[in-house]
């Protein structure tokens, strides 16, 4: 896990969807959060958009944030995006305690050639993420899936997946995470093939007459 950050927060007065634009305008340049748990009232705060979305990219779950009352240990929970799913527009944050165990949703990264894909066929991923438990000082940014051995018509479920030593999978464990197939055109073509060893029935044709017949008639 990527050390503590340390964020500077503020409180948020005034609430809603009007006030959140306005933070989130470029002049203004913050990004409306809330914080809540450990049995506290939700605070609704502001950040700084540049440097939590920074710090983010480098790998930041656990902040290091002012708050009334003291310094508090927060935990990115869960991230909202604008319709195009690229801006950050608001942010949930956990209390957290260092030494605890938390559960969290922790993206997929499929990595390696599956061997199947020699043979024609395609990898499908259906799953890009996995909820775990695991410490919070123990959260992985990603969970890395190899795909090396897997052959034509064969599938990864969340019980095939290496965890980080410690952590424990909450995904439902027969979640299909990816699989390889032939494409649908060529599947369709071999169905249609005729079978090995069986001989296409011959096409009878209605037989041409002879030159002396055609004298002849």
């Amino acid at each position: 896990m990527a050390e503590l950050m340390t964020l500077e927060a503020e409180i948020r007065e005034q609430k809603g969807s009007k006030a959140a634009r306005r933070l989130r305008d470029r002049k203004v340049g913050k990004l409306p959060a809330i914080v809540y748990g450990h049995g506290q009232e939700p605070v609704c705060i502001s950040l700084n958009a540049h440097d939590f979305v920074e710090a983010l990219h480098h790998g930041h779950r656990i902040f290091d944030v002012q708050l009334p009352g003291g310094r508090q240990t927060l935990l990115v929970k869960d991230l909202q995006y604008d319709h195009f799913g690229k801006q950050i527009i608001h942010a949930d944050l956990m209390r957290v305690d260092l030494s605890e165990r938390v559960t969290v949703t922790v993206p997929l990264e499929l990595r390696g050639t599956a061997k199947g894909t020699h043979e024609g066929g395609i990898v499908d991923q259906m799953l890009d993420h996995l909820e775990i438990e695991c410490g919070v000082t123990e959260i992985p940014e990603v969970i890395v899936v190899s795909i090396k051995e897997l052959g034509l018509d064969q599938m990864i479920h969340a019980k095939d997946v290496e965890l980080p030593a410690g952590a424990v999978l909450k995904t439902n464990p027969e979640a299909l995470i990816c699989l390889c197939h032939l494409p649908k055109v060529r599947e369709a073509e071999e169905a249609a093939a005729p079978a090995e060893g069986v001989q296409e029935p011959e096409v009878i044709t209605e037989r041409k007459p002879t030159e002396e017949e055609t004298e002849t008639a």
